[in-house]
């Protein structure tokens, strides 16, 4: 880990302070913080749109695609370290905890999707299609009211991997600059990864980089998912277990079957599955074998194990900055 300020607290204290604010005012914060994934995402869908033209050769495309996520990478990177060796003066660390906030947007998220459920609650289907919009890949529109909380469900399961044990494993291994290269590929990975033609080569490199740099945090959470079953209602810790050894492999996504599929067996659902895209039907395997026809109650529980997973996380963070401490 890099970065230790001096004559301030160090930078697992910073974190957990980050996850406890993040717990008790994210959604202010969300408000008032820049987001560094979003500034990315425009910064590469300005490049999208001037370099990754239709004509060029796929060769040109890749390099050119790469060369993006380069410079994203290098400006982010840098970024990190300029902030800590701020933060390792004074009291330069509050700027870091700041940084940190800016990463960490588990309550921000948490709450975009609680907003799903209370749309499907008091307006029905079509409410839920314009609340689950920006949470999904999949066309909303030809969503009803059980497919609009499958992806609601999935969606808290992607949002706990990458919006808060992503950015927090980054952070706890690589400091600032390592937090803020996750951000900064999240974002891209949102302008550039979708599947597609037009970003089949451009895109290559942001997916590929995402893939890799989400491997073991996904697994991580995961995890934590499974491991916070017991503590909400029905949800079953055997079943999170046995249908991610079964199911993570069938998401088309490397990574995001693992929770996605904890989050399925934990809550006795089946989560993916054929779906519409405009006039075509998107044939993609069924994670879970439980039911297809989730509600807006399992919105809610879905919740509210993403809330005790994140819990998990805060008491593996505070684990491990007393067990550092005692060395």
């Amino acid at each position: 880990m890099i970065g230790l300020p001096l004559g301030g607290p160090g930078p697992l204290l910073v974190l957990l302070l980050a996850l406890v604010i993040d717990a008790l005012f994210g959604d202010w914060l969300d408000r008032v913080l820049p987001d560094p994934a979003r500034l990315a995402n425009r910064f590469c869908n300005a490049a999208d749109a001037r370099l990754n033209r239709i004509e060029r050769g796929p060769t040109d495309r890749l390099l050119r695609g790469a060369l993006v996520i380069v410079t994203l990478v290098l400006i982010a990177g840098l970024t990190g370290l300029l902030v800590e060796w701020i933060g390792g003066h004074g009291r330069g660390w509050l700027v870091e905890l700041l940084v940190v906030l800016c990463g960490v947007r588990g309550r921000a998220a948490w709450t975009r999707i609680r907003a799903v459920r209370r749309a499907l609650e008091n307006g029905g289907a079509v409410a839920g299609q314009v609340a689950i919009q920006t949470l999904t890949r999949r066309h909303v529109y030809g969503l009803d009211e059980h497919g609009v909380a499958r992806a609601a469900v999935e969606a808290a399961a992607r949002a706990f991997a990458r919006k808060l044990v992503a950015p927090v494993f980054a952070y706890a291994l690589l400091g600032v600059p390592g937090l803020l290269i996750w951000t900064a590929m999240d974002g891209a990975d949102a302008a550039l990864g979708s599947p597609g033609v037009r970003h089949s080569r451009f895109g290559l490199t942001a997916a590929t980089l995402d893939d890799a740099l989400n491997a073991l945090p996904a697994r991580l959470a995961a995890l934590l998912l499974a491991l916070g079953a017991p503590f909400v209602g029905s949800a079953k810790i055997g079943q999170a277990f046995r249908t991610m050894a079964r199911d993570a492999r069938k998401h088309p996504s490397l990574n995001m079957g693992w929770p996605i599929a904890a989050m399925a067996g934990a809550l006795g659902l089946s989560l993916g599955g054929p779906h519409r895209d405009g006039g075509v039907v998107i044939t993609e395997s069924w994670i879970g074998d439980g039911r297809a026809r989730a509600t807006p109650a399992d919105i809610g529980r879905a919740l509210a194990l993403f809330a005790v997973a994140a819990l998990l996380l805060v008491g593996l963070v505070a684990l491990l900055m007393t067990g550092l401490a005692s060395i």
